[in-house]
């Protein structure tokens, strides 16, 4: 039978009763998603249906009985509660924030945009599969509490990212679900006569059309393209299904989308950012767009135009190996991009150049980051350590400098406090200190006061919390088996199934293989010891997806499941299939102990373990991402310690046995020691100091300021400084740069001298004398500068301190440069002399890679 196709279309919506008009209102504005009273107040209108649609106020709206509907537009003390939150929206919407009184003024001429493939909300806008888009989320939703003026863009995904199913034999399968736009809380963006606003990007031999629809995330705005309309052939309208799926040229035209139509996007809804934020080099070819779109509107040439826009570009890198990153092949690159590339009246040879970095080296694939990187002059990695290990795979990109002079800088990542933390903690700080606390989340002031908290109703909280968790996972286990048509018999096990009593550790994430998901069974007997201990019995939660075409993750799922289903477990042990937003929530506020062990230096940052902090757990970690700069005594427990050994499998032995050390003779003896009181007072300490330490530091709001003060101001400012007065200072930058490579070679640290003699008193300053020899550049084009540092056996400088010299007279060619260190630290001590160019709208070295040193 032949399938029928409609010939009209139109939209059908609910209509409310007028009293409950704000309704609607409030499920448009994903605000509710990290607002407790917003969500009990769709919870109350139908609470069966609201679980049972994934938390989805459009839905539930739409779904809602209308009897239902005439009893709350009745219900006095309900319709009290939707005016007060109505109010509380508008108030917070049209609010004082912290950009306006950090940056008073700049609101104006400041606009971000803030790229990503992905973006974790909430589990009912289902367009993101991990950390990733789970930050991504987290960043708006901070930026909205503090005002930034950002927006987000990104892919509407027709079919998400899988659904998780695991088969008779425990085999991950996936499905991948048909949504409908207009039952989520979305809008389609459409012009005055109500027609969808479209953008279009051409590829090789069609041109494929997007519409634009809106989440509004707060004070924030996220655009996403949907490729899903009849002006495309059936293959092009596919392209929006599916994160992260189909071949290599399937992501190149996602890519093509989220990077060029996404920058037409912004243009279509009349925004014209400042400065883009490229998360993932995913979104790289927006910058060949942003550079197309300059050369128009200003009537300049490339280069110019280039020296503007690589000024108010931002890229953040999260991946910590070099096989991590997207990589294209010419053919498909010239297959897509050539015609992006040609409108900039660029060869492509040096298109490609821009994607390597050894740039002559033609058999170096294209790779996104270093598109991203080259066009950026602001980067960073996710963590301290992780900015180191990207300073080591990048580092042949800038030769002539020292390794920690990459300019690859580091914002550690954080988590949006307010959409994982328990409404049970939150009450409880309500009771303490009011309510004003929510204010800022991020408030190291309010986190120390946690130790007023008595501690008798901390622990009856991590009790009542854990008892919320079993439950949770025995209602989940129970739906999962309704929908494979399990026995009854086995439907009754799980009223079994783990104790509300029992030490509780968590184990969620991706199931890729550096993570070492199964680490915990390299000794299965010491595990069973673990789980069924007489006086201190332990009990662990799984969950997480591996990538549909990864069966090695597949693999430690079925291991995982085989063992959770069997007689050893004792139903100590549990896997969460389908793991989501909804499921981390309730497992970061229910267990005790957040588990992680990926291979370091493989943990970029890492997100799931900042989570459970403020919700009273502890973290049990490899010192990797971002425990290597957080863990503390007293705060948690380190699995091993910095080393690594070259051989894996040798180092996953000895990470096995320090976790079933610290779990055997730390954590579990820590957890049940009770006092007279019947409380685990070190536990309780515990938990006080990594709330403290840890809660305020590891939050999106730190995150967020920390971008825009370092990046997203300062890029803003640059690049609407290069295009004021007519593109002048762009151009005498060009002009300076020209002029400045030319001569460089002629730049050379003549001669140094000092008054150290061999030894120097600790604290005591000395003074350099530098003679330099600049050739035809002035002393206004460099600055000189000296590198103290402690000397290593190999005569190698480390641990440096940068201090400026002064000119201080010039002979004939020689400029004089003096100026003073100190001995700060006793020891061997060292310093090198050099020169590097300097103009205050040319970003050196990103920009600029030049130094001259003095000869050693």
């Amino acid at each position: 039978m032949r399938s029928l196709k409609y010939a009209h279309s139109f939209e059908v919506f609910r209509e409310l009763p007028e009293k409950l008009a704000d309704l609607r209102a409030l499920a448009l504005n994903l605000r509710w998603s990290w607002h407790p009273e917003t969500q009990e107040l769709f919870e109350e209108a139908d609470r069966e249906l609201w679980t049972s649609l994934e938390h989805n106020p459009i839905e539930l709206l739409n779904r809602i009985s209308d009897d239902r509907l005439k009893q709350l537009a009745s219900d006095e003390v309900y319709l009290a509660k939707l005016g007060v939150l109505k109010r509380d929206l508008d108030d917070y919407m049209a609010g004082d924030n912290w950009f306006d009184q950090k940056f008073p003024g700049e609101r104006e001429t400041t606009r971000i945009a803030y790229f990503c493939a992905e973006f974790g909300i909430h589990e009912c806008l289902p367009i993101y599969s991990g950390g990733l888009g789970v930050l991504a989320g987290d960043h708006l939703k901070a930026a909205s509490d503090l005002g930034v003026p950002l927006v987000g863009i990104g892919l509407l995904y027709s079919r998400g990212y899988f659904r998780q199913f695991l088969n008779s034999d425990h085999w991950q399968t996936e499905r991948y679900p048909q949504y409908d736009f207009h039952r989520l809380p979305l809008v389609l963006e459409r012009d005055s006569e109500g027609n969808p606003k479209r953008v279009k990007v051409e590829f090789p031999d069609r041109t494929v059309t997007c519409q634009i629809w809106r989440a509004q995330v707060g004070r924030v705005a996220l655009y996403l393209l949907d490729s899903n309309v009849l002006d495309n052939d059936a293959a092009d309208q596919g392209i929006t299904d599916t994160l992260y799926g189909g071949d290599e040229e399937m992501r190149i035209r996602q890519e093509s989308i989220l990077g060029i139509g996404g920058f037409r996007a912004l243009m279509e809804v009349g925004i014209k950012p400042t400065t883009c934020h490229m998360n993932e080099g995913h979104a790289a070819f927006l910058s060949l767009e942003r550079l197309r779109q300059f050369m128009a509107d200003h009537g300049c040439d490339f280069r110019t135009a280039r020296q503007c826009v690589v000024s108010g570009n931002v890229f953040t890198t999260h991946t910590p190996v070099p096989a991590g990153f997207d990589i294209f092949q010419r053919p498909l690159l010239e297959k897509y991009v050539s015609k992006a590339v040609g409108d900039l009246g660029m060869p492509f040879e040096q298109f490609l150049r821009y994607g390597r970095i050894h740039k002559d080296n033609k058999n170096e694939p294209f790779n996104m980051a270093i598109l991203a990187m080259e066009n950026s002059n602001y980067v960073n990695g996710v963590s301290k350590l992780h900015a180191e290990v990207t300073r080591e795979m990048f580092a042949d990109r800038w030769p002539d400098y020292p390794l920690v002079e990459v300019p690859i800088g580091s914002v550690t990542n954080g988590i949006h406090t307010g959409t994982f933390m328990s409404q049970r903690m939150i009450e409880l700080f309500d009771r303490h200190f009011g309510s004003g606390w929510r204010e800022d989340m991020s408030d190291r002031g309010v986190w120390g006061r946690v130790d007023e908290i008595p501690d008798l109703d901390l622990w009856e909280l991590r009790d009542n919390q854990r008892g919320d968790f079993v439950r949770f996972v025995r209602r989940h286990l129970r739906k999962r088996m309704a929908m494979n048509t399990a026995s009854p018999m086995d439907v009754k096990r799980t009223n079994n199934v783990l104790d509300p009593r029992i030490l509780t550790i968590g184990f969620a994430r991706r199931f890729a293989t550096y993570k070492r998901a199964t680490l915990l069974f390299k000794d299965v007997e010491r595990l069973k010891r673990l789980l069924h201990h007489a006086d201190r019995p332990v009990q662990f939660v799984f969950a997480g997806k591996a990538h549909p075409r990864d069966d090695g993750g597949k693999k430690l799922i079925q291991d995982i499941v085989n063992f959770c289903r069997s007689e050893e477990s004792g139903g100590r042990m549990v896997f969460l299939e389908d793991y989501d937003m909804n499921v981390a929530r309730e497992m970061v506020r229910g267990v005790d102990l957040w588990l992680n062990n990926p291979r370091r230096p493989m943990e970029a940052s890492g997100t799931s373990g900042m989570k459970v902090v403020p919700n009273g757990g502890l973290n049990c970690s490899i010192l990797d991402g971002w425990w290597a700069e957080g863990f503390q005594s007293g705060t948690g427990w380190a699995i091993g310690d910095n080393e690594q050994d070259e051989n894996e499998n040798h180092q996953d032995w000895l990470d096995s046995l320090s976790l079933y050390d610290l779990i055997e003779h730390e954590i579990a003896p820590t957890f049940y020691y009770r006092t007279d009181n019947g409380l685990p007072t070190k536990w309780l300490e515990m938990m006080k100091k990594s709330m403290a330490e840890l809660a305020p530091t590891f939050s999106t709001l730190r995150m967020v300021r920390e971008y825009t003060s370092r990046f997203y101001v300062p890029s803003t400012r640059s690049f609407n400084n290069l295009v004021g007065s007519d593109l002048e200072r762009a151009k005498h930058a060009l002009v300076w740069r020209d002029r400045v490579a030319s001569a460089w070679d002629r730049v050379r640290v003549a001669h140094v001298s000092d008054d150290a003699g061999s030894a120097l008193k600790l604290g005591t300053g000395f003074e350099i004398h530098a003679e330099v020899e600049l050739g035809d550049l002035s002393p206004d084009d460099v600055r000189v500068q000296v590198l103290v540092g402690r000397v290593t056996s190999n005569r190698e400088l480390v641990d440096l301190n940068l201090a400026e010299l002064e000119h201080v007279d010039s002979h004939g060619l020689v400029h004089v440069y003096r100026g003073k260190a100190i001995g700060e630290h006793a020891g061997a001590k060292g310093y090198i002399v050099r020169v590097v160019p300097f103009n205050e709208d040319v970003n050196v070295p990103s920009e600029l890679s030049l130094v001259a040193w003095e000869p050693s």
